[in-house]
C-alpha cells in the first residue's frame, strides 16, 4: 500500500480523486492501492525547555542560556492534531512506500518530515513537487516523483530556522523579561520580529526628532509650462528674492531642446512580496490578507504556488505560455495580440539561474469562476502582469527644454509615450491620472531662440520628515534588510539578505500587531509605547539588527543550496545566544551601581535610538 500525506484535507481530496482512491475512511481516503491522508498545519513542534530539563520550567537568569544537547520534537497538544497524527502513524506502519505530498516549500517540508520522524517511518519515501494544483500538474508530478533525499537540504534549512528561532526566542525572552519585565509582563523577543519592530521604532524617532528646514524654489511659467531654476533650492530667502528680481524684468528665451528616446519594460512578474506590496498600495489589503487570498486562488487552481521569492520563470514553462493565455477567456481581447504572433522569450522573464524551487506567480490557464470580489482583484493583478510581460516594450521620448532669463537658467522635462506597448494591458484609473508626475506631462512644441513674457514666482517650502511605514514599504524594508531600494535589479541582489521569508513576513507583521508592539493608523504603521519601550530596553544591537538577521537568512538559503553547513550554523547560533546572555548578565551583576550614577545619560541615549 502506498501512503500519500497531503498538506490539508482539500488537497488530499484532489489527489485521491486523481489517483482513483474513492473510499472515505476516518482521517484518510483509500482505493486503487493508495491511502491518501493529510496534516493540517504543524502536528509537531520542538519540545519546551522543561521537557529537556525539569529545572528549566522555572525562569531563572542563572539557568541561561538554555541550549539542549540534542533537540527533540513532540506532538502539539491538541485533540484534533493528536488524533490525526495517530491515524497517519498507523498508516505509515503498514505502508510499502510513503509519498510526501506536502506544501512544496521549506515549511511544508519541515511539517511533513517531523510527522514522519515522529511516526518512525522506515519505508522508502518519495516527494511530490508541484507548482500548481491543476489536474495536469498533479498527474505530471506523480509521473515524475523525486527521491526524498533530493530535499534533505531544504529540510535541514527549515530545521535550522526552527532551532534558531527557539534558541533566540526562549533565551532572549526569558532574559529580558526577568531583567526588565514589570508586573510579570513577558517581553517577547524573536529573531525576525524584533529587528522588524526596530525598523518601525527607528522610523518613529526619525519622524519625532525631525526638524523642518525652510527652503525656497524659483519657478517661472512660460507658455503655460512651469520651468524650474536649474540652481535648485535656495536656503536663504534673500538670495531667492535677488534671483526673482533679476528675472522679472526680462523675457524668457528657449536656449536648448533635447529629446531622448527610451524603452520601458513591463513590471516583472509577481513574487509573493511584490504582490503583497501591490495589493497594499492599490487596495489597502494587509500582507496577511493578500497571502490568504493568493493561497485561496492557488487552492482553486487558478494561480500557481504563491510562497515564492523569484520574479522569473524557468525555461521549461515557455511552451505552456500559449495554452495558459488561451485559457484566460475573460482576457481574450488582451491575449489575442500575443497569440497572433510568436510568443517572445525574453531573458527578463525566463531565467533558469533565477529560479530555484518554484517560479514566479502566474495564472494556470484555468479561467476563474466563483471568486470573491477580493479574490478577483488579486487574480486580475496577477493575470494582467503576466499578459503584459509578453507585450512589446513601451517606447517613450523624454524631452528636456532649457531656457534662460539673463544669466539664470531654467529647465523642464516632459515625457511622451510613443508606442504604449505593454501599458495597454493596464486600465488607467482617475487616481493614476491625478498622481501623474508633472515631469511626465507632454510638452508643447518649442523652438530654440523663441522668447516671450513669463511669470516668475518664489515659493517657500519646508523639508518633510520621513513617511511612516505602510505594510507595503515595511515588506520592502524586510526584503532588503532595512535598505530602501526602488531599482528591481539592485533589490534582487539584497533579497538573499532579507529578514524573514516571503511566506513568513505577513505572519511576523500580524504577530507584532497582536502583541501591541505596533498598530495601524489608516494605511500607516506606528510603533506603540509598548513597542518603543521594548526596543529601547534592548541594548544589545545583535537582537535589533536587520542587517545581521538578513545575513543569517542568507546562510539558511546557503544551507538549502549545500554551500553552508548546518554544523557551522549551529555553532554560530550557540555563540550568539551565549554572547547575548553573558553581556546582559555582566551588566546585571557589575553594572547596577554604574547604572544609577549614569541614569540621566542613559535616558538620553535611549531617546536617540
Amino acid at each position: 500500500m502506498i501512503v500519500c500525506i497531503a498538506e490539508k484535507p482539500s488537497v488530499a481530496r484532489e489527489i485521491a480523486a486523481i489517483l482513483g482512491a474513492r473510499n472515505k475512511r476516518d482521517g484518510y481516503i483509500e482505493g486503487n492501492g493508495y491511502q491518501v491522508t493529510w496534516v493540517f498545519g504543524h502536528l509537531c513542534t520542538l519540545k519546551e525547555p522543561h521537557e529537556y530539563q525539569e529545572k528549566w520550567k522555572r525562569w531563572s537568569i542563572a539557568d541561561l542560556p538554555l541550549i539542549p544537547q540534542r533537540f527533540g520534537i513532540k506532538l502539539i497538544e491538541n485533540d484534533g492534531s493528536i488524533k490525526q497524527f495517530h491515524i497517519i502513524e498507523n498508516l505509515i506502519k503498514n505502508a510499502d512506500e510513503v509519498i510526501n505530498c506536502g506544501d512544496a516549500g521549506q515549511e511544508g517540508e519541515l511539517i511533513q518530515r517531523w510527522v514522519m520522524q515522529k511516526a518512525e517511518c522506515k519505508c522508502p519515501v518519495k516527494r511530490l513537487w508541484i507548482s500548481s494544483l491543476t489536474e495536469e500538474s498533479i498527474r505530471e508530478g506523480f509521473q515524475n516523483l523525486r527521491p526524498q533525499s533530493d530535499f534533505n537540504k531544504l529540510y535541514e534549512a527549515g530545521a535550522m530556522r526552527a532551532i534558531g528561532d527557539w534558541l533566540l526566542g526562549m533565551n532572549a525572552t526569558r532574559l529580558y523579561t526577568l531583567r526588565y519585565g514589570q508586573n510579570k509582563q513577558v517581553l517577547s523577543i524573536g529573531r525576525v520580529q524584533t529587528p522588524t519592530l526596530a525598523l518601525v521604532v527607528k522610523r518613529h524617532f526619525e519622524i519625532v526628532n525631525f526638524k523642518p528646514e525652510k527652503y525656497w524654489e524659483l519657478k517661472t511659467v512660460y507658455r503655460d509650462i512651469t520651468f524650474s531654476a536649474s540652481k535648485g533650492k535656495f536656503t536663504s530667502k534673500e538670495e531667492g528674492l535677488n534671483f526673482l528680481e533679476t528675472v522679472k524684468s526680462d523675457d524668457f528665451t528657449v536656449t536648448d531642446i533635447s529629446a531622448k528616446e527610451g524603452k520601458e519594460f513591463a513590471p516583472r512578474l509577481f513574487d509573493l512580496t511584490s504582490l503583497q506590496v501591490e495589493c497594499n498600495k492599490k487596495y489597502g489589503f494587509s500582507a496577511e490578507d493578500t497571502l490568504k487570498l493568493i493561497q485561496s486562488l492557488y487552492e482553486k487552481k487558478v494561480t500557481t504556488y504563491p510562497r515564492v521569492d523569484t520574479t522569473f520563470l524557468s525555461e521549461d514553462i515557455y511552451p505552456k505560455i500559449g495554452p495558459i493565455m488561451q485559457g484566460l477567456k475573460s482576457y481574450a481581447t488582451l491575449t489575442e495580440p500575443v497569440l497572433k504572433t510568436k510568443i517572445p522569450k525574453s531573458k527578463k522573464v525566463f531565467d533558469n539561474s533565477k529560479v530555484t524551487d518554484h517560479h514566479a506567480i502566474i495564472p494556470t490557464g484555468i479561467n476563474p469562476t466563483n471568486l470573491t470580489q477580493e479574490e478577483l482583484k488579486v487574480f486580475d493583478l496577477v493575470a494582467r502582469r503576466f499578459i503584459a510581460n509578453f507585450y512589446p516594450v513601451c517606447e517613450t521620448s523624454t524631452t528636456t527644454v532649457l531656457g534662460k532669463v539673463k544669466d539664470i537658467e531654467f529647465k523642464v522635462n516632459g515625457k511622451q509615450i510613443l508606442v504604449p506597448g505593454w501599458r495597454t494591458v493596464f486600465e488607467k484609473s482617475a487616481t493614476d491620472e491625478e498622481n501623474k508626475d508633472d515631469e511626465e506631462k507632454t510638452l508643447p512644441i518649442f523652438t530654440v531662440g523663441e522668447s516671450g513674457p513669463h511669470v516668475p514666482d518664489l515659493t517657500e517650502k519646508e523639508t518633510t520628515p520621513p513617511k511612516p511605514y505602510t505594510e507595503a514599504t515595511l515588506l520592502r524594508a524586510m526584503e532588503t534588510a532595512g535598505k530602501q531600494i526602488d531599482d528591481e535589479e539592485l533589490r534582487d541582489l539584497l533579497k538573499e539578505n532579507g529578514i524573514g521569508r516571503p511566506s513568513t513576513r505577513a505572519n511576523i507583521i500580524e504577530t507584532l500587531y497582536k502583541r501591541n508592539y505596533m498598530r495601524k493608523k489608516g494605511k500607516s504603521i506606528e510603533a506603540t509605547e509598548t513597542g518603543i519601550s521594548l526596543i529601547n530596553t534592548i541594548q544589545n544591537e545583535l537582537l535589533k539588527s536587520a542587517e545581521l538577521t538578513g545575513q543569517w537568512e542568507k546562510k539558511l538559503r546557503m544551507i538549502e543550496k549545500s554551500t553552508f553547513e548546518t554544523g557551522a550554523f549551529m555553532t554560530e547560533l550557540k555563540q550568539m545566544v551565549c554572547s547575548i546572555v553573558e553581556s546582559e548578565r555582566y551588566s546585571y551583576t557589575y553594572g547596577r551601581t554604574v547604572k544609577i550614577e549614569n541614569q540621566p545619560e542613559q535616558k538620553g541615549e535611549k531617546k536617540s535610538k
